[in-house]
Formats: structure tokens, sequence, C-alpha cells
């Protein structure tokens, strides 16, 4: 008999959860205006809603943080850093940010200004933020396969070369500053991009002149699916292929709360010195000193040690076996879901699950919520909330995807919270049909609105 899967890691230190009754979460909820990011983490039994920077630290984490050093010019733990991003990635100029979004909010301060045009696969919800607060504009040239919950295709985070040629050929090279390529592509339902398409995504760049630019949260990730799925990979290592990966971009922003296994914490590596002493001004301005950026010492070495072990086979496969054992769970009870799995959540397809609420209601919104009365778990909707208004128009902008996410922490729950979690949306599978009516808005931010968004149930 074959022996069982089990986790590479023991459990050293537990952090108690609160079952909370119905009663309680149906008055906790109308007090957060049914918006899930206004809870309180007590109110919260399992937390899916994100997986930034909500991971378990390993023990050699741990200890890195008592060894930061907090100078703050040349800081011992920046230049630790530095090494091993450098060695990963092969880029020589390294700028730490507090997390992601601001090495976005530094980089496209650089070079993102009014009218420019930056085609890439489903930006994420930061990201487009970042690009149309500058009066730009974000568009999507991903394949179409992956608006197809039930299609499997190995790598549907993966760039339509001809609407990336037609990008350019429409507006001109002058107007695009950047190719945006997002590994994996969480708005697709974290699904990776292909090797072979990033080589066309690079030859395409250098034909036009154009940077290629990664958003790396979940590097490491991309880089399990290439090896476990693309025919030519399957025996180089995560790091080789990562150092591969990164051969092909110009540059990169992270949010090291992913796949760097911090809770808080990013960076931006780059090719050009040039562009690095440009965006160095802003990451001064910004964020803080070039060798701090918004990071203290200690977690600038356990970000080092991080992005070491996310970057072996090991931690990828428990990781990723984790969230893949949610998601047959639910396929077997015949939940739709995004096909095939992603690395860091199930996306559950909110659209062919409640069939009876229009989509004016937020479909993927009225799925959360109910997942929350049913049984204390919190998810996230990746959907017309997230994708927000027209900033010329001011429509709701309706996406080709009505998600709902379920965000798997790294090392953080074990496989009987899966199967909670399971259940809970199997028991609303089966009333779905009794389910008729979503939520209207009442308030709402002019740009990135799902974050403090405040709806009443119709």
């Amino acid at each position: 008999m074959n022996l069982p899967y089990a986790e590479p890691y023991k459990i050293k230190m537990v952090e108690p959860m609160y079952p909370s009754t119905r009663a309680e979460r149906e008055a906790w909820l109308k007090e957060a205006h049914y918006n899930l990011f206004n809870l309180k983490s007590q109110q919260v039994f399992i937390d899916l809603l994100t997986d930034s920077g909500t991971g378990a630290m390993s023990q050699e984490q741990w200890s890195a943080l008592m060894s930061g050093d907090e100078s703050y010019a040349g800081s011992r733990s920046f230049e630790q850093l530095k090494k091993v991003i450098t060695t990963l990635t092969g880029f020589p100029y390294i700028l730490p940010t507090h997390q992601g979004r601001a090495a976005e909010n530094v980089l496209f301060s650089v070079m993102v200004k009014e009218g420019d045009v930056v085609p890439g696969n489903a930006h994420f919800d930061t990201t487009k933020g970042h690009i149309e607060f500058r009066k730009a504009s974000a568009y999507d040239c991903t394949i179409d396969e992956a608006a197809d919950t039930t299609l499997y295709h190995s790598f549907k985070g993966n760039l339509d070369i001809s609407k990336l040629e037609n990008v350019v050929e429409i507006y001109g090279k002058e107007r695009i500053p950047m190719i945006i390529v997002t590994v994996t592509c969480n708005s697709t339902g974290g699904q990776p991009v292909s090797m072979e398409n990033l080589k066309a995504v690079r030859n395409l760049a250098d034909r036009h002149g154009l940077p290629v630019i990664f958003d790396s949260a979940r590097f490491a990730e991309n880089a399990y699916f290439i090896k476990t799925r693309e025919k030519g990979y399957e025996n180089h290592s995560i790091r080789e292929i990562v150092k591969e990966m990164f051969s092909l971009a110009d540059g990169m922003t992270m949010s090291s709360k992913k796949d760097g296994i911090v809770n808080m914490g990013g960076f931006i590596a780059l090719k050009s010195q040039a562009l690095y002493r440009e965006t160095s001004t802003f990451n001064i301005m910004f964020e803080g000193y070039i060798t701090y950026g918004g990071m203290s010492g200690r977690d600038m070495a356990a970000l080092a040690r991080g992005l070491e072990e996310a970057t072996t086979f090991e931690f990828l496969e428990s990781r990723i076996s984790q969230v893949h054992y949610l998601g047959e769970l639910l396929r077997e009870a015949e939940i739709p879901v995004q096909e095939p799995f992603g690395g860091h959540a199930i996306f559950v397809d909110a659209t062919r699950f409640l069939t009876n609420v229009p989509r004016e209601e937020f479909i993927a919104q009225t799925l959360a919520v109910e997942l929350y009365l049913e049984s204390g778990v919190r998810a996230v909707e990746i959907g017309t909330l997230l994708a927000d208004r027209d900033p010329e128009t001011r429509e709701n902008r309706y996406p080709r995807l009505e998600l709902l996410r379920l965000a798997i922490p790294r090392r953080v729950y074990t496989r009987n919270h899966m199967d909670y979690v399971a259940i809970a949306l199997i028991n609303i599978f089966q009333r779905r049909k009794q389910i008729t009516s979503g939520y209207k808005i009442n308030y709402e931010a002019p740009i990135m609105r799902h974050f403090t968004v405040e709806l009443e149930k119709i």
C-alpha cells in the first residue's frame, strides 16, 4: 500500500479560532455593510480572504529576525536580501518597498504617464488602479481560453500574442511604456504563464523595443507549474526555471507577502542602471532610503530566507497540493470551479453557481456573503466589485469571469479546515436556487472601491 501524503512540517505554535454562531455572523455582517473586508479578524473562523501576508514563517525565518541589521543606510540585512534576489532572478539592481503596491507606485511613477496604454494578462486590482490613477489604460491581452472555467488549458495565464500585436499597431510603441506579465495570473484563477509564452512576449517586445515587467508575487508557483506541466522542464529545478523566467524580463515588482512567505514587504528588481537611478528618487520620496525602502532590517532578513524556502520543490508541492485538495473536494461535489486548479487559491465560478442572481447585484459578492453566513469562512469577490467602474463612463465594468476566490495562506491550515470549507460550499450549493437576489451599493470610493464599499441587501 502506498503511503498517504503528509505535510513536510510540524506545528510548533497554535492560534485559537472562534467558531461563531449564525446569529452573531448576521449581526457582524450588517455592521460591516456586507463588506467582508470590514469584519474583524476575531469574527472570522477560517480566513481565506487572501494569501498575502497571512502565511506562517518557518523557524529559520523567525531566527533570521533576530539577526536583522536596523542601520538606516547600508544595512547588512539589505545586502543579504539583495544577494538572494540577484542569485534567483539575475537582476543586479534592487529597491526594497513595504509591499507590492508600493513597488508599483514607485516604478509606475517613472514609467507610466497620462494617455499611456499598458497591455498585460488580466492586471490585478492594485496594478490597474495605479495605471488608471495616472490617467492611463490597462489593456487585457489574456488568451480567450482563460474565460471558460470548464476548459482545461495548462497555462490559462498566457498572453494572446496577436492581441498584443494589435495593441502595438493601434496605439504605437510610443504610448506603451511596458508590457506587464503577471506570474501567476491572479484574475484568471491563479493560472500560470508558460515559458513558451514568456519567450513569445519577449520576442514581440524586442521587435518593437518595449520593456517587459513581471508582476512576480507568485513567481515560484508559476515555476512549479512550468516544471510539472510544460514539456522539457520536468528535470529542471525550480530555481533553474525561475532564473530562465526572469531572463526574459527587464524588471519585476514583487509583493513579498506571497511567495516571500513574510507578513510585510516588497521590492523592485531591474536590469537597467539608468531606470534604477530614476526609480530610486521616487523610492526615497515614497518609501525610504534605497537600502531599506519601508522595510525593517529584521523583515529583510526573514524575506531573504523566505525566498530561498519558497523556491524549493518540496515546499511548493506541499503548498499547491493543499490548494488542489480543496479543489478536488469541490469538483467531486460538482461545484463549478476554474480548471485546472491554480497555485494559491481555488476560484469558484459564481455565475454558474448562483444562476438566479442578476449580474447587477454582484453575484460573486453574494456568494461570499452566503459562505460567511453559513460557516464563518471569509473569502473574497474577484468580479464586478473588483473590476470597478470605467474611468470615462463611470458605468460598472462586468468582467468575463465572476469568481469567488478561496485563497489559502501558506502553512497555516490543515486538511480538516479544507474539508470544513468544502462542506460549507456544498451546503450552499444544495440550496443555491433559493438565492435570487444580491446587493446594491450605498457608498463606494472613486478607485479600488471593493476594499471600502458599503452594500445593502436587496
